[in-house]
């Protein structure tokens, strides 16, 4: 993985690492149900987006490479299909 992307993830990581300090915040603060949902829901699509962006990493790289072993190839292609079903 290129290092712009590393620090693209590692940037958004941290941001949803944020997110979720400011959720344990409002619950210690008794904020809204309504803000802390809000939030929650914030820092869910910066990890879904994350998780997104690695499975299509991963998935171009099965794409791309060329493996001698056809069996290993399609195993590579069925695990990035598993993760992007998991999301």
């Amino acid at each position: 993985m290129p290092v712009s992307d590393k620090t693209k993830l590692t940037h958004r990581l941290k941001r949803a690492e944020g997110q979720i300090r400011g959720v344990l915040k409002m619950i210690e603060e008794e904020k809204e149900c309504i803000d802390i949902v809000t939030q929650l829901s914030a820092a869910r699509s910066s990890i879904d987006r994350v998780m997104g962006l690695l499975v299509a990493e991963n998935f171009r790289k099965c794409l791309e490479e060329e493996c001698e072993n056809p069996e290993e190839r399609e195993a590579k292609i069925n695990q990035a299909i598993q993760l992007i079903m998991k999301k």
